[in-house]
């Protein structure tokens, strides 16, 4: 029986697709840890900051794939 491989492409979409969720989820974290740091440190606002570029990054991008996690 021949099975039916997905394309790259298709692959490489709902990879970012994944990657989005995750970003999301990871970036919501430290915001929520930031927000209730008395005194935030250094390296935690540059790692907020470094999730939030990755997040929009990927939503540039599956906008430019014109790619829909509902779809």
């Amino acid at each position: 029986m021949l099975t039916k491989r997905k394309s790259p492409k298709k692959e490489l979409d709902q990879q970012i697709l994944t990657d989005i969720k995750k970003l999301k989820h990871d970036w919501e974290t430290l915001e929520n840890i930031i927000e209730h740091s008395i005194e935030p440190s250094e390296e935690g606002l540059l790692d907020l900051s470094l999730a939030k570029a990755k997040y929009f990054y990927l939503l540039r991008e599956a906008r430019y794939r014109k790619l829909n996690a509902l779809s």
